[in-house]
């Protein structure tokens, strides 16, 4: 195209204007995909759980009330329980130690996640004295859960995350009968 335009007798400025133009251009749009795509990328991904599946992530964001968070997240706990000792019952062929530890860091982060809940709802001054209720009773099922899990043969595989384990639901536990104190006490009806 330069060829073009210097035989039929264009001026050497166009050209080199129209060439400016063209890499001012090109800079533009290479540094607005340099900054703006990946922090589009990271803006997303930060709100994702990666110890929830799907279905999960879906029922914990269409729950409308922190309460239901709440009980969503200790029900996913829970779970992730069960599936650990089934994992330790029937061990897996392969990757069984990283299963094991992947689920006893889910159930974490799920208790840790209710935990915040309560934080933030006292915090905002909402009704969650049932999401507290209920961290309180199962802290107490899960300690006694979790302390089974030590008298596992396998136990050296994971005891680093079920240390965390014990100390995260001990925190939680901890946490929940503070809250209740916290907590404004329910409304009193008055009889006229």
């Amino acid at each position: 195209m330069t060829r073009a335009l210097r035989s039929r007798g264009e001026p050497a400025a166009r050209f080199a204007c129209e060439n400016l133009l063209g890499r001012t251009m090109l800079a533009a749009m290479l540094a607005f995909f340099a900054f703006a795509v990946p922090a589009r990328g990271a803006a997303s991904g930060a709100q994702e759980k990666d110890y929830l599946t799907a279905v999960e992530a879906d029922k914990i964001r269409d729950a409308e009330t922190s309460n239901e968070r709440i009980k969503l997240f200790l029900t996913f706990a829970d779970d992730r329980l069960k599936k650990f000792q089934y994992e330790l019952d029937h061990p897996s062929e392969n990757r069984h130690t990283d299963m094991l530890n992947y689920l006893m860091n889910s159930y974490i982060g799920c208790v840790d996640d209710a935990a915040d809940l309560i934080q933030l709802g006292i915090e905002k001054q909402e009704n969650i004295r049932q999401g507290i209720e209920l961290m309180a009773s199962k802290a107490k099922e899960f300690l006694t859960t979790l302390q089974k899990f030590y008298s596992s043969a396998e136990v050296e595989a994971f005891k680093d995350n079920l240390d965390d384990a014990m100390e995260g639901t001990r925190d939680a536990m901890n946490d929940a009968e503070n809250a209740k104190k916290k907590v404004a006490p329910p409304p009193v009806r008055r009889k006229h």
